[in-house]
């Protein structure tokens, strides 16, 4: 599992300060989250293709990432349009389906996709230790940063001792099935997982306050503002804003 696969480029986007990356992720992901106007989503995730672009970031892989997510987007297309209440377009055996959520559904599904796409081509073009260190300049508090770190560096950690545990039981010639027993397998490596993944958290713990480790990462490199990064700090802000100009002009309707 590599984590880090966009982080690798030379594009220029990869080029930006992080912390504008940061900023200018956050500030489109609110406006597109808070948006529900059909021309606002359109152009919010055409402006987050054309990010992606930019990045020069592998087709195939973006929309990997981009499956990953639909899935769970797809689940909502079983439920909310037979949920919602509103007008009825059509009757699926006794679900009966409304106008209003099939609409509903489709915006959350432009606006994830929006959204992810801006994360993609903004956050995961740096490493993590670029953006743990803008996450220092931005004054975000210790322990988010802290968190946000060491989950991100030992994730992979985990799922190699997954992996591991996996190979074992294949191994011992396990194969899953819809019985008591390979429910009764998944738990132990559910278990064992826990356990290996606790004892590890505190290996590290106390190797790092070894090391004189007191609650925060000190910074001795600093990042420096290019007109680079002004530009396209304030042509996200210019974007943001018309997003926002466009749904407020519906909201004054």
């Amino acid at each position: 599992m590599h984590l880090e696969e966009f982080a690798a480029g030379s594009s220029f986007i990869h080029r930006l300060d992080p912390r504008v990356k940061i900023v200018s992720a956050a500030m489109f992901s609110i406006v597109a989250a808070a948006a529900d106007r059909f021309v606002v989503l359109t152009a919010a995730i055409i402006a987050a293709a054309l990010l992606v672009g930019l990045a020069r970031l592998n087709p195939r892989r973006v929309l990997v990432r981009l499956a990953m997510v639909n899935v769970f987007v797809l689940l909502l297309w079983f439920f909310l349009p037979f949920s919602y209440p509103g007008q009825v377009l059509f009757r699926l055996g006794p679900l009966t389906a409304t106008r209003e959520g099939i609409i509903e559904t489709l915006a959350i599904t432009l606006k994830s996709n929006a959204i992810i796409l801006a994360v993609i081509a903004l956050l995961a073009t740096s490493t993590i230790f670029s953006l743990v260190h803008a996450l220092r300049h931005l004054k975000t508090p210790d322990k988010l940063v802290n968190l946000f770190f060491f989950t991100f560096r030992y994730f992979q950690v985990i799922h190699q001792e997954y992996l591991s545990l996996r190979a074992a039981m294949r191994v011992r010639c396990f194969r899953p099935r819809t019985d008591r027993h390979t429910y009764r397998s998944l738990a132990y490596l559910v278990g064992m997982l826990l356990v290996r993944s606790f004892d590890r958290s505190e290996r590290v713990y106390q190797a790092m306050l070894c090391r004189g480790y007191q609650g925060r990462f000190w910074i001795l490199d600093h990042f420096s503002l290019q007109r680079r990064d002004l530009i396209f700090l304030g042509a996200v802000s210019l974007l943001t804003l018309a997003l926002a100009a466009g749904q407020w002009s519906n909201l004054l309707r």
